[in-house]
């Protein structure tokens, strides 16, 4: 056998969190840009197709960690749970992941503009089903607008320092705590 023939059998096993980091790598080398969907698969040692079973676009790969938890918190408070307990549940025990790479290196990665973008989505996000929670318990639609979107920006905020603060350092609900402390509640 050649080494550049395959083996038949079973594919190589493969996680969204291997091809984050397979992401991460390139987008260090070349910039999140200059870095595409089958520069990822190839680097991760799968076929361009396979990559769409893990995640719909690159962007996905850094944040599918915190937007599974933002379902768990979206359902949570659609289920009648207080907004601030589910946004303590979204970040307790997250681990540090690509996400907080790519905060961290968004200069090196040049990534800024795109993690503007994507942080815009999930503030705006947090806010909506916040909002809906904060209705429910009585606040008045503008307040509860005005309110829900200091959570979703408390909520990036508290990231982007845990993150920048060395991930892992202090766990990211101190961050939160903080950070919605400032906002008031």
């Amino acid at each position: 056998m050649t080494s550049g023939t395959r083996r038949p059998g079973r594919p190589r096993a493969i996680t969204r969190d291997m091809l984050a980091e397979a992401a991460c790598e390139l987008f260090l080398e070349s910039g999140y840009d200059a870095t595409s969907v089958t520069d990822i698969a190839t680097r991760a040692g799968i076929g361009r197709s396979s990559f769409f079973n893990y995640a719909a676009t690159k962007a996905e790969l850094l944040w599918g960690g915190l937007d599974d938890r933002l379902d768990a918190a979206e359902r949570a408070v659609d289920d009648g749970r207080a907004p601030d307990a589910a946004l303590r549940a979204v970040a307790a025990g997250l681990a540090p992941d690509a996400l907080a790479l790519a905060i961290t290196n968004a200069e090196a990665m040049r990534i800024e503009r795109a993690l503007a973008h994507e942080e815009a989505l999930r503030s705006w996000r947090v806010s909506r089903f916040v909002a809906r929670g904060l209705a429910r318990q009585g606040a008045d639609p503008f307040t509860a607008e005005v309110r829900a979107g200091s959570y979703g920006a408390a909520l990036i905020a508290a990231i982007t320092a845990w993150a920048r603060s060395g991930a892992g350092a202090a766990p990211l609900a101190e961050h939160l705590e903080r950070a919605l402390d400032a906002v008031g509640r």
